[in-house]
């Protein structure tokens, strides 16, 4: 199974995530399988893949509370939902 999680960058006392697409079975610092994002909590910044989270939220991956927290901010579902009825 897929999940979607935030993997670790960034120095000591500076951090900053990547959004990936990474195996269940693999640690939080493993080998993910697509980059989709980034999240700054410093800067609160995000920056998001759109068609590669749709890919891979279509192929059945889920995103863990703390990424739909992050999608929820950057208002990744009103987008969805725009998408949808056009």
């Amino acid at each position: 199974m897929v999940k979607l999680r935030l993997k670790r960058c960034g120095r000591k006392q500076r951090v900053i995530y990547r959004i990936v697409a990474i195996d269940v079975r693999s640690r939080r610092e493993g080998r993910d399988l697509r980059k989709v994002g980034f999240y700054d909590p410093i800067k609160k910044k995000i920056d998001l893949n759109v068609p590669a989270i749709l890919y891979f939220l279509e192929k059945g991956a889920q995103p863990t509370e703390t990424v739909h927290d992050i999608f929820k901010k950057a208002e990744f579902f009103k987008e969805l939902q725009i998408n949808k009825k056009n």
